[in-house]
Formats: C-alpha cells, sequence, structure tokens
C-alpha cells in the first residue's frame, strides 16, 4: 500500500544507512504479526492502513536530512491520514536525537516549526520513542512543555499495548518506572490502543476495559473515545453503542473524542467520520466540540496537587456534561 510519496530524491548514504540500520517492516502494523482481534475487513484495513502511514512517516525522518523536504514529502499523505505520517516522523526524530550525541534537537526543531500543525501528534510519536528506548519519561515531562508533554506519555501508552498488549492488556501491568499521574495518563494512551487490539469491535473493547481494576476504567474510556473519533474504522451503529457501553464513563469517553477534534481542528483535516462521533458522542459539531477545548484552556493552572493538563480534561468533561453555553 502505497501512502507516502517517494524522497524528495535521491536518498544520501546516511539517510540510507539509518533507514538500514532503524527501519521496521510495515508487516509491524498487519493485524496478523500483532496477533491483534481480527473482525470486520473495513475496520481492520483501515486501522492497518494507520500503522503503515505511521511507518512511512517515520522511514521519511529516517530517509530524509533536512527539515523542509521532509514536511514536502509528509504532505502527500491524504489529507485524512497525515496526522499519522507526522507521529511516525517524531518517532523517527527522536530515536536520530537519541543516537546520535552531536545533535540532539531534530524533533524540537521539526515540533516547533514545520511541525506545529500537527505538535499533538509529533508529542505522542516522541512517546513512541521513548517507549522504544525503554526510557524513563519523568526527565523529558521537565524539558517538555508542561501541558502537551503528557502526550508523550500518552504515547508511551499506546506503544506499549500496541506492541506488547498480552502484558499491559490482557495481564494489565503497568510500567514499573512510572509514577503518579503518569500512571493515568499511560492509560490514557493505552486506551487508544484497546481500539486497535479488539479491532474497532465496541463488545471487546468494553469487555476488556471490565477486567481493568475500575480506578482505571475512566482514563481507558477516554483513551477509547480518541481512537475511535480520530482513528475511526467503524460506522454510526458502532459509535452509538460505544456511547452506551461507556455508561457511567461517558463524560471521559467525550474528553477523548473532543481532544480528537481539537487534533484534526488544528492540522485542517476535519472529517465525517469526526463529525459524526462528536454529535453522537458530545452533542455538538467537531468544529465546536474543538473550541470547548480551547474555552478550558482559559486561566488554566493546575489545582489540588494535580496538573494542569488533568484541570484541562476535567473541565472538557464537564463542558460537555453540563451544555457549553458559549457554543
Amino acid at each position: 500500500m502505497q501512502v507516502l510519496g517517494k524522497a524528495s530524491g535521491r536518498v544520501s548514504l546516511l539517510g540510507q544507512a539509518r533507514r538500514r540500520f532503524l527501519g521496521l517492516s510495515t508487516t509491524e502494523a498487519s493485524f496478523a504479526r500483532r496477533g491483534f482481534r481480527t473482525g470486520e475487513d473495513k475496520a481492520r484495513q483501515r486501522l492497518e492502513q494507520i500503522g503503515i502511514t505511521f511507518l512511512s512517516g517515520y522511514h521519511a525522518a529516517l530517509e530524509e536530512t533536512g527539515f523542509v523536504p521532509l514536511a514536502r514529502r509528509l504532505a502527500t499523505v491524504e489529507n485524512d491520514l497525515q496526522g499519522f505520517a507526522f507521529e511516525g516522523s517524531a518517532m523517527g526524530l527522536a530515536l536520530l536525537d537519541c543516537f546520535t550525541p552531536w545533535r540532539k534537537d531534530r524533533w524540537r526543531s521539526f515540533t516547533e516549526g514545520l511541525a506545529q500543525p500537527h505538535i499533538y501528534m509529533m508529542h505522542v510519536g516522541l512517546g513512541w520513542a521513548l517507549a522504544r528506548l525503554r526510557r524513563s519519561v519523568t526527565p523529558y515531562l521537565a524539558q517538555l512543555d508542561p501541558l502537551l508533554g503528557w502526550l508523550a506519555v500518552d504515547g508511551y501508552g499506546f506503544h506499549e499495548g500496541y506492541f506488547n498488549w498480552p502484558q499491559y492488556i490482557e495481564r494489565r501491568a503497568i510500567p514499573s518506572h512510572l509514577d503518579g499521574y503518569e500512571r493515568r495518563v499511560f492509560d490514557q494512551g493505552l486506551g487508544r490502543s484497546l481500539w486497535f487490539v479488539k479491532g474497532a469491535d465496541v463488545a471487546a473493547v468494553a469487555s476488556a476495559i471490565d477486567t481493568f481494576p475500575s480506578e482505571r476504567h475512566h482514563d481507558l474510556w477516554s483513551g477509547v473515545g480518541l481512537a475511535c473519533a480520530y482513528a475511526g474504522g467503524c460506522g454510526r451503529a458502532a459509535i452509538e453503542s460505544l456511547r452506551a457501553a461507556a455508561y457511567g464513563h461517558l463524560p471521559a469517553l467525550a474528553q477523548g473524542v473532543a481532544f480528537a477534534a481539537k487534533t484534526r481542528q488544528r492540522a485542517a483535516n476535519l472529517n465525517s467520520h469526526t463529525e459524526t462521533v462528536c454529535r453522537l458522542i458530545c452533542g455538538y459539531s467537531a468544529e465546536a466540540t474543538a473550541t470547548i477545548t480551547d474555552a478550558a484552556l482559559e486561566d488554566l493552572h493546575g489545582e489540588d496537587g494535580r496538573p494542569a493538563y488533568e484541570v484541562w480534561r476535567r473541565r472538557i468533561q464537564n463542558k460537555i456534561a453540563l451544555g457549553d453555553k458559549t457554543i
């Protein structure tokens, strides 16, 4: 499946070497290789396509030695999938930063420059790199944006669920080196991975969440909402079933959907699926749902020992649950 344009010219020897050293086979994104639940073919094809797109962006970051050609290459991805390509490039750049002590600013420079529209996905991709390297996220959080930096922990959780689901989903493990609120954000990313591992099968997702301790359910449902709205792979009936299955955790599910809407709005790649999920889960259009996340940022700061990121999430949940009168 070709989802990304070819290199911006002949790949340099350096680019070839980096791809040879760090490259991953596209079979890593197949349900058969991962052992994921195989349900409807349409869902499987969509979720596998996302994985392949991610890897294409990852390999582009390894092959391209300049930010401009990298951005141009990522821009060749169809708009709906482009965020996943940038997410993959973030992992690639972050890994290069770790392996080349003479230059450690690739991820930050690209994120703060040409990748700004995809800044959320860039932070998530950084989390993938930290997970692959088995690095503690704590030192990195101190260096990242105090709000968006938590998305790297989310990415860490997704990676572990996607690649190590028997341990983290079936056996419900939590990495021992995560502390405090890091564990909650890990679960938000793990919830996103559930959508892939269970093949967007709502009943299977809900059943899996039920096996976790109850105190983890809220964050897992948040991740599921984000994955459903951003990645897709299901139709209207499944979305309605998801809303019913979340029952007491509907605010968390809706907050995840809102994050997806904001991520797509910022990157100018809102689609009809996200629109449908927003209307059915949140009761607003995708644009209005994204606006709620912006309104929740006003005068944002930590409260009662909770990080500002968690306060932001709770504000979004409350605004959606109560009906935001500013929309």
